[in-house]
């Protein structure tokens, strides 16, 4: 089954999607492996309620669930997996942050599986990354008020990036030029690069999923269930 037939067969939410793409492609958004992802259509993007309930958990991971079942791990194809979150949309950067945490946490909680064996389940640690379904990821959480611009998505949005991925693109040789060329223009857009993200296996993940600066004294809400 090729990309485009897995995203027909998960029914993408067209409205919420064409926002996105305007976001990422029309506003020439600086992250290439997002530009390059959203061209090729090789995204699922669902839509849920509002950040941080509950009522959101069973849905996303049954999606989620569906999104990494049809994932061709042998191939290097990326396909990524975005959701969106509607009701209140407008959080100043510490609330979305503590949304996005709360979001996560409930994720944990009705997640079943293992956590990935090749990441750390403690937010403190440099080896941490967020695992659900057994599977480590990348998050990456936009919101319209974010004071970052390259995060400053149309509606609350947290994209999940497989660790998988990343991996594959170092295999590949990709990685350190892309990086780079990320930091460049993201630069060219603000000015500066975003102080809070390291290289991908270097220093700490978890203050870098919602886009907010924090200092070295900042702690990771999450916990693990089996801590």
């Amino acid at each position: 089954m090729s990309v485009k037939e897995k995203i027909e067969k998960l029914k993408i939410d067209e409205s919420e999607q064409k926002k996105f793409e305007n976001f990422i492609v029309e506003n020439d958004h600086p992250c290439l492996m997002a530009q390059s992802v959203v061209k090729q259509g090789h995204f699922i993007l669902r839509e849920y309620g509002e950040l941080g309930k509950s009522e959101n958990v069973p849905t996303l991971l049954a999606d989620l669930e569906a999104y990494l079942k049809d994932y061709d791990f042998e191939g290097s194809d990326f396909f990524t997996f975005v959701a969106v979150f509607k009701g209140q949309q407008l959080f100043t950067e510490k609330e979305f942050e503590e949304r996005l945490w709360k979001q996560l946490q409930a994720l944990h909680e009705g997640d079943s599986s293992k956590w990935d064996s090749t990441v750390s389940t403690n937010p403190q640690s440099p080896e941490f990354s967020f695992s659900l379904l057994s599977q480590a990821f990348y998050l990456v959480g936009m919101h319209p008020n974010s004071s970052r611009i390259a995060r400053q998505s149309p509606s609350p949005t947290v994209v999940f990036n497989l660790h998988y991925q990343f991996e594959k693109l170092r295999e590949l040789g990709g990685y350190k030029a892309t990086r780079d060329a990320i930091r460049e223009r993201d630069k060219a857009l603000q000015g500066s690069i975003n102080p809070m993200v390291a290289d991908f296996g270097q220093g700490q993940e978890a203050p870098q999923y919602s886009g907010r600066k924090v200092g070295q004294n900042w702690k990771c809400p999450f916990l693990h269930k089996h801590s």
